[in-house]
């Protein structure tokens, strides 16, 4: 290789408070960010709420990542790139062309309405840690093998690194020179574990050169940084320079997810200083100073964000739930014999 493997880029403290040349992002699409920041926040609290009810399943809150999330999924071109999502992803998702109603749906146990509508180039999210990231190397190979310029970005997490799929799919993408961006959040938990238990090295990026491809650690907070890092990796990936993994160093200011209680093994002080940093008050800040809109406009804006998402819940609330057939149509394109006399039974019994 003729450049370094891996560098970690410094990044400010905090967004810079007026606009200049060298912003990445035109004013629209800093308000387009910001609208989809709000809109990921709005959505954790309205399905946790759910979640306590018993209207909804097991959520894993965005809360204190939406920086790193949006700005790696606006450096995408959605009718071009696919996007291989984890499971605290759903602002990428919206952008990709998920409708909101269908995210909601799948966490609602509507499913029958939670499908990913046919062109949107995006994969369902993932629970399973690290599951995704063979197939996204495979995908990304897919489309080298078919000469298609395109990009295949996955997401995952710090626990995932820690995972097998994480090495031999970096690995296969890395020997066969795929374009693949791999956008690692980094929120200094695997659950309960900490970074620090996890690993001894430095940054997670510098595992990058081990597989023989560039690491990139920037501040997973900075919306700018992570933007302009990944459109970077973008370009790279067109121009047949194989894989780029983009470390976004953030912080999970919420829990892992509803199971969880993060106050058995955080320090209430680390949150504290965590919350200095919030990536949303960050963009928000910044187009107040800098006139891209005013403090009441966002104040509207969040609050019209929360009732369009309070009108969806009501009317996928209505929507008719699965049968228990849906368990067995979406696995196999022709069922075997055993599993259709196991579907037969399904159905009979849940209509005595």
């Amino acid at each position: 290789m003729t450049e370094r493997a891996f560098e970690t880029r410094p990044t400010s403290a905090r967004l810079p408070q007026r606009q200049d040349s060298l912003a990445p992002m035109a004013p629209a699409q800093i308000s387009q960010a910001l609208h989809l920041m709000i809109q990921s926040r709005a959505i954790d609290e309205l399905v946790i709420k759910l979640q306590r009810l018993k209207r909804a399943g097991t959520f894993a809150p965005v809360h204190g990542q939406e920086a790193a999330v949006v700005g790696s999924a606006m450096a995408l071109d959605p009718m071009r790139d696919w996007m291989v999502p984890a499971s605290r992803e759903n602002p990428a998702m919206i952008h990709h062309g998920l409708p909101v109603k269908n995210l909601l749906s799948l966490y609602m146990g509507r499913l029958d309405f939670a499908t990913i509508p046919m062109g949107v180039k995006l994969l369902p999210r993932q629970q399973s840690i690290g599951a995704q990231l063979p197939h996204a190397a495979g995908l990304a190979w897919a489309l080298k093998l078919r000469r298609q310029s395109a990009v295949t970005l996955v997401y995952c997490g710090d626990g995932a690194s820690s995972e097998g799929d994480f090495h031999e799919a970096l690995n296969l993408a890395g020997v066969m020179r795929v374009p693949l961006i791999i956008v690692l959040v980094n929120n200094q938990y695997a659950i309960s574990t900490p970074l620090h238990k996890q690993t001894a090295a430095p940054t997670l990026a510098m595992r990058a050169a081990g597989y023989g491809f560039r690491g990139v650690a920037i501040d997973g907070n900075d919306l700018f940084a992570v933007f302009a890092t990944t459109q970077e990796a973008v370009t790279r990936a067109l121009d047949g320079d194989g894989p780029t993994l983009i470390e976004c160093r953030t912080y999970r200011l919420g829990f892992h997810n509803t199971s969880d209680n993060p106050n058995d093994y955080r320090d209430p002080a680390e949150l504290e200083r965590a919350m200095l940093n919030d990536p949303i008050e960050r963009l928000r800040n910044y187009v107040v100073n800098t006139g891209i809109s005013s403090a009441e406009e966002v104040a509207d804006l969040t609050l019209r964000i929360k009732q369009e998402l309070f009108d969806l819940q009501r009317e996928v609330g209505e929507l008719p739930r699965p049968g228990p057939e849906f368990i067995f149509d979406h696995v196999y394109a022709q069922l075997s014999e055993r599993l259709i006399r196991q579907r037969s039974a399904a159905i009979e019994e849940n209509s005595e």
